[in-house]
């Protein structure tokens, strides 16, 4: 089996970076994959010596066939980053296994990844794999496909990649000539189309949403696994659009996920599922928001 080249970005955050590489490392498929580490330019004078500080600890990486920095001399941000080193290395290797510095995987992360893209090289229906699911109570499937594409820890192929469209506003455009904004939304579970309008302005800086509009729009399906493969530790106010919540965590696999010929098509009750959590999740937090904002008035009485 024909092993992809891991790209992992990094910036200034030392302490999940750490977390992230020595989850890797305990991979069993880690010897077999190269890594390349995407270190971000500093874009603030007091980030200079984090993000040395992270550089000098990925010259000490080992466990992985061959490790590769790259250090950027510029501040990228994020989205470009990823756009941009995503691009280098698919273009290159013709797949490619995508994390950020903030995420935990599971031991058998590395194989699910690398079997399923081998598996679905061929299935043009199929744009990517993800490695993350959201803590359902519901048991679902080994693995089912969504539209979603997701963003923590995922993989795809150059044939995937190349849809990739990073005009926000022509996704918009087209999302709403199409009037497929609640379907885009999951039934109205998550705003992604006023996260793809608010990139568009300039409120936020998502690659993501761009990844999973062009996505979309092509009706393509990405592969995810019953079972989280990934925990993500970066929602502690750490990162570049992550607040601080617990609503997301989740224990990762502790065996590996099989994988098998399913029907390629959306699983209508995965989605309805995550629909679910992801209403419940939405009202959790206004209902907390809401106490917050009594209990700070109180204060003033």
């Amino acid at each position: 089996m024909e092993s992809a080249p891991i790209a992992l970005f990094v910036y200034n955050r030392i302490w999940h970076t750490k977390q992230t590489i020595e989850s890797l490392q305990r991979n069993e498929m880690a010897e077999a994959n190269e890594l390349f580490v995407f270190s971000d330019g500093p874009k603030f004078g007091n980030d200079r010596e984090k993000v040395s500080d992270v550089r000098e600890y990925c010259k000490t990486i080992t466990g992985f066939k061959r490790v590769t920095l790259i250090e950027r001399q510029q501040n990228l941000g994020l989205a470009q980053s990823i756009i941009t080193g995503v691009a280098e290395i698919v273009n290159c290797y013709g797949r490619i296994i995508v994390l950020e510095d903030d995420m935990i995987s599971s031991p058998y992360f590395l194989r699910f990844m690398n079997e399923a893209l081998e598996f679905y090289k061929d299935e043009e229906k199929v744009i990517s794999i993800h490695g993350y699911i959201y803590p359902l109570k519901t048991r679902l499937p080994d693995s089912f496909f969504l539209k979603d594409t997701g963003c923590w820890g995922w993989a795809t192929w150059k044939r995937g990649w190349d849809l990739f469209d990073p005009d926000g506003l022509r996704l918009f455009s087209e999302i709403k000539k199409r009037k497929l904004q609640k379907q885009f939304d999951i039934n109205g579970a998550y705003p992604y189309t006023k996260m793809l309008e608010d990139q568009i302005k300039g409120k936020n800086d998502s690659w993501a949403v761009r990844w999973y509009a062009s996505a979309f729009l092509e009706n393509k399906l990405t592969l995810h696994p019953g079972r989280s493969l990934i925990f993500n530790i970066g929602l502690d106010a750490s990162g570049r659009h992550c607040g601080i919540t617990t609503m997301y965590d989740i224990e990762v696999a502790k065996r590996p996920i099989s994988l098998k010929g399913i029907p390629v098509e959306e699983n209508v009750f995965a989605l309805k599922e995550i629909e679910k959590f992801l209403k419940s999740a939405k009202r959790s937090f206004t209902g907390l928001l809401v106490k917050k904002v009594k209990k700070l008035l109180a204060g003033y009485r």
